[in-house]
């Protein structure tokens, strides 16, 4: 909500990672589920963004922990039935914080409500009366497991990154394997097994992502899997 009337956003960062891959970016705010198909039609890649809100327990078998987390039913109402559409199509997929949260639940896997209640876990969460420069600074190591996708597109074991996040992975969905790992054990990031690229993470490589080496291998990756599944199912543009 903007005052008194409902918006649909999308952050400029996602945007900017978007061209930093190569990549044109079309927003989609919503869709009804007869509209998915269509929409994947048209789509060389999906980046599914990070946001506010959470996505509702009820879809991994738990009632809310804590009602003053926003929530986001439409939403959930699309994104989660069009996930496993954009696997089994192949099309790249790169999903950030709560996009990486909904592909898990989508594909079966459920979320910790409160990371931060859970030992051995550390707090995850940013602190919200900082300015963004501190909140999306640096604040944990991730340990790439070695051989993954991800280990081979950052090309090291161990990097630094964000962490602006109050739920995360709680058990992963079958089919869905371990691409890192935060100190604590917490699952950064994971990947499907899938015909067409796609990696999950759980930090914010959007933030900032020209200055950033990890940042900008990663949206290399993506950006290259688009336009290799561009050159395999659109006819090359009339002279």
């Amino acid at each position: 909500m903007l005052g008194h009337h409902p918006f649909h956003i999308a952050g400029k960062k996602y945007i900017d990672g978007v061209r930093l891959a190569g990549c044109q970016p079309l927003i989609v705010p919503t869709a009804e589920l007869e509209e998915i198909e269509a929409l994947l039609d048209l789509a060389d890649g999906v980046l599914l963004t990070g946001s506010p809100s959470n996505v509702h327990p009820r879809h991994f078998g738990e009632a809310v922990l804590d009602d003053t987390l926003p929530l986001d039913a439409a939403r959930d109402a699309w994104t989660l039935p069009m996930i496993p559409r954009i696997l089994a199509r192949g099309i790249p997929l790169m999903a950030i914080c709560r996009g990486a949260q909904e592909t898990n639940v989508a594909l079966g896997g459920s979320l910790y409500q409160a990371v931060h209640t859970v030992e051995p876990h550390a707090d995850h969460r940013a602190d919200d009366k900082a300015t963004a420069d501190v909140q999306y600074g640096p604040a944990h190591d991730v340990i790439a497991e070695p051989g993954g996708l991800l280990a081979t597109v950052v090309g090291q074991p161990r990097f630094r990154v964000n962490s602006v996040h109050g739920q995360a992975v709680r058990r992963l969905a079958p089919g869905l394997r371990v691409e890192a790992r935060a100190p604590d054990g917490l699952i950064e990031a994971f990947s499907a097994e899938a015909p067409g690229f796609n990696l999950c993470v759980q930090w914010h490589p959007e933030w900032q992502a020209a200055d950033n080496p990890v940042s900008r291998r990663l949206f290399g990756a993506f950006g290259e899997a688009c336009t290799a599944y561009r050159d395999r199912h659109r006819p090359p543009p009339r002279r």
